[in-house]
């Protein structure tokens, strides 16, 4: 009786409805699930984003602020506050709350799998798979001493066995998707240092999750022999994926051609194969997060199927419903429970053990593989980057009472300060020098002045603009006095997607791979057939970086190329129906840095279809260029660049010079006055050739320089012009297109109708190339060349 009055008495908090009948009605939304999760995605988005936007400047990766963010909105900060706590994050909408981050943590693990390519990491040499296991061993074996002191102290009574495992993995773990953007923030993953770091991550990463599934697995609270039928039934788990799953998502690879979207059917099936996976491996008893996460590695990686599926989930899970996953561990993470000097010496012992176990025992094997001192301190801080992965270690085992709160707290800002100390640290200590060979030929007019070998970097974004890279290239390749080289640089932008590691582990083991994934055939066959019916020297180099840094990797190459030229596509990009489109901000940066700094003479390229939609055989190019002078440094390297064009026979050159009439009023020096006047007259020896034709137009104002520009531009296919002529601005009333200069700019406006392309060109300046020294002394670039000192018909065939 007495029983059943207790539980007659006792009540069940109410469940939260859905949706509210609006405040008018009397509602307060926060008092219903569905505006409450609304508001709680919302706040935990701003105050993420906004940490990593306040981080950025320190090089961090967006991880750090997520956990910084989850700790700062739990009870360690803002939570202390009960009024926000009980409004913003009640205890009955937490379940909640944690299922949704769970679902978006499940598909982000997918993408985690997908990632890893197991060919790759069999195909990882032997200093890699030393390094990795080291990080492993080591600060495994220094766990354990660290397992005993905080059973002893403030986890009496746990297990020692699973404590032991989850302390282990904990401190031993490398996370592979952080180590890839402190890579790419440091521009390292195409060094030597950032593919032994990749290469040990990846392996670390598969090695970390068997160990996480054996300590689930001892965790459990039955008997030892429930622990081996959990093994052995994941164990038979992975053997069913790699039989019967494999098999079918290699047939929808098959199924899905190059080129062309991959369809919503089998988007939608492998989807349903993760959560079935999810949901088997929780009922063995492993969590759901693995299963989701072997699916991912199942998927084969040829072709460009496994990157298009990551672009299709990828911006809901990782924006949205990862973030959320990020605010569950901070509301369990109380930095309060850390008190007096027991807790926080705990605390200094946990970092110290996690850095000397990863740190020391990487950079001990890592001199013995004979890396050099600074790049295996550097490896050692890299191999002890921690992150998403961490968590989720630190989240089961508290989960699983393994950790209780106190010792979750130590082990998540242990986590944090290993990994904010990365990037840092490798600044300070990884700074390789390089041989500073000389650079003599900086402009078009002195590689081209002489018998020597013609550089050229050209740019490009996307497949889109290869036929008109190759024709211009094709139109400049000039006599075989002057060998041209054209280094042809993909430049591909590195964001917070998980799409861009794998976009990056492709390139780093297979740039050839890499262009066909990234641009389908068009860009293989385009390239192949041109290197074999050419003489030019043509090498691919693929940069990937952030769109805040890919100036100073375009910079860095061409220093370390030693390019005369480097042609950049406009932000303004050629659409398939004709039009000029303006692409984005970032690129319009991109180009204005390069002109400030560049060390070498620049063009920009405004692609109105040049040489038409398909490349042209050198046989059939028959291209009218003309060239717009009206005096300087800018129009006679544009003069010099269409000069070493007109050598070929399929070019009709034009070289209109205007002449400014008094009442055009023309400020230029007499040292310009005499250089142009040198510049005209070594032209017009060339004059004799009947593809060369040279005229004067004496112009008034500016309406007759667009006028006769206009008129000119119905017989053109490519305008060449100066950077900074000496036409006094503006052309146009509005310029929108500064970096093209006032000329450049006009040809690229609406008002300009004809369809004729520009080359916009600037002499290379002395005066605004500060960085010269410095890129040459430090050298961190994100870029990966084809291989060193081949052309890429040696590796086409």
């Amino acid at each position: 009786m007495v029983t059943r009055s207790l539980l007659s008495n006792t009540t069940c908090p109410e469940a939260m409805k859905t949706t509210s009948e609006g405040v008018w009605q009397g509602d307060n939304p926060l008092h219903f699930a569905l505006p409450l999760l609304i508001l709680q995605i919302c706040l935990v988005v701003v105050v993420t984003r906004s940490l990593a936007f306040v981080l950025k400047p320190l090089r961090q990766p967006r991880v750090i602020a997520e956990i910084i963010g989850g700790v700062l909105l739990g009870p360690s900060a803002l939570g202390r506050s009960s009024t926000f706590l009980e409004s913003v994050f009640p205890s009955r909408s937490l379940t909640m709350l944690d299922t949704i981050a769970n679902i978006g943590l499940l598909f982000f693990l997918f993408l985690m799998g997908l990632e890893i390519d197991i060919r790759a990491i069999r195909r990882t040499g032997k200093s890699a798979l030393v390094i990795a296991f080291a990080g492993i061993q080591v600060p495994f074996i220094l766990s354990i001493g660290t397992s005993l002191v905080l059973r002893s102290t403030i986890i009496k009574g746990a297990r020692q066995g699973p404590l032991d495992v989850f302390i282990g993995v904990a401190l031993s773990i490398t996370a592979f998707p952080v180590l890839a953007r402190i890579l790419a923030e440091l521009k390292l993953l195409t060094t030597e240092l950032g593919r032994l770091a990749m290469s040990a991550a990846a392996l670390n990463d598969v090695v970390a999750w068997i160990l996480l599934a054996l300590a689930i697995a001892l965790s459990g609270s039955g008997s030892p022999l429930v622990s081996v039928w959990v093994l052995l039934s994941a164990a038979a788990f992975i053997a069913f994926l790699a039989i019967a799953i494999r098999p079918i998502l290699a047939w929808i690879v098959r199924m899905s051609p190059e080129g062309e979207p991959v369809r919503e059917i089998y988007v939608c099936g492998i989807l349903l194969i993760v959560l079935v996976a999810g949901f088997v491996t929780d009922a063995i008893g492993i969590h759901a997060l693995f299963g989701a996460f072997m699916v991912g590695i199942m998927v084969p990686k040829e072709g460009s199927f496994a990157r298009l599926l990551t672009e299709k989930v990828e911006d809901l899970v990782s924006s949205l419903f990862l973030p959320l996953y990020f605010v569950s561990s901070g509301l369990k993470t109380n930095v309060s429970t850390i008190s007096g000097a027991k807790s926080w010496a705990l605390l200094v012992l946990v970092i110290i053990n996690a850095c000397v176990g990863k740190i020391v025992g990487t950079v001990l094997v890592s001199l013995l593989v004979r890396i050099p001192v600074r790049e295996a301190v550097a490896m050692g801080f890299l191999m002890n980057t921690k992150g998403l992965v961490e968590l989720i270690v630190l989240n089961i085992g508290r989960d699983r009472k393994v950790l209780n709160d106190e010792a979750f707290a130590i082990l998540v800002l242990m986590a944090l300060f290993t990994t904010f100390i990365t990037s840092p640290v490798v600044m300070a200590v990884y700074k390789p020098a390089r041989p500073m060979a000389p650079y003599k030929h900086h402009t078009v007019e002195c590689a081209t002045g002489m018998d020597s070998e013609f550089r050229v970097m050209a740019c490009f974004y996307t497949n889109r603009s290869i036929p008109s890279v190759i024709n211009l290239i094709e139109s400049s390749r000039g006599t075989k006095l002057h060998r041209l080289t054209v280094y042809a640089m993909h430049l591909v932008e590195l964001s917070e997607r998980p799409s861009s590691i794998s976009m990056v582990q492709t390139a780093r083991f297979n740039w050839l791979s890499f262009w066909r994934r990234r641009g389908g055939k068009m860009v293989e066959v385009a390239f192949k057939a041109y290197q074999k019916l050419s003489p030019v020297s043509l090498r691919p180099i693929t940069a990937i970086s952030h769109s805040s840094s890919m100036h100073d990797d375009i910079i860095t190459c061409a220093f370390n190329k030693r390019v005369a030229l480097i042609i950049l596509p406009s932000h303004r990009m050629l659409q398939f129906d004709g039009s000029l489109e303006y692409t984005g901000h970032a690129y319009h940066v991109i180009n204005e840095r390069i002109l400030r700094n560049a060390p070498c003479s620049v063009a920009i390229l405004v692609d109105c279809g040049f040489g038409g939609p398909a490349q042209v055989s050198a046989k059939d190019v028959n291209y009218s260029i003309c060239v717009l002078y009206f005096g300087g440094r800018d129009d006679r390297e544009a003069l010099a660049y269409a000069s070493h064009m007109a050598e070929h026979p399929g070019i009709s050159l034009t070289v209109t010079r205007f002449m400014a009439a008094n009442s055009l009023n023309v400020s230029q020096s007499s040292e310009d006055k005499t250089a142009d006047e040198m510049a005209i007259e070594t032209f017009k020896a060339k004059k004799e050739e009947k593809t060369i034709n040279y005229q004067e137009r004496v112009v008034e104002d500016h309406a007759e320089v667009a006028a006769a520009i206009k008129d000119m531009g119905r017989c053109t296919d490519l305008f060449l012009v100066g950077w900074s002529s000496s036409v006094p601005p503006p052309l146009l009333e509005n310029q929108d297109s500064p970096e093209l200069g006032p000329v450049g700019g006009y040809l690229a406006s609406e008002e300009f109708s004809t369809r004729a392309s520009t080359l916009v060109i600037k002499c290379y300046d002395p005066d605004c190339d500060p960085y010269s020294k410095q890129y040459c002394l430090e050298g961190g670039l994100s870029v990966i060349p084809a291989t060193p000192d081949k052309d890429i018909e040696a590796e086409l065939d």
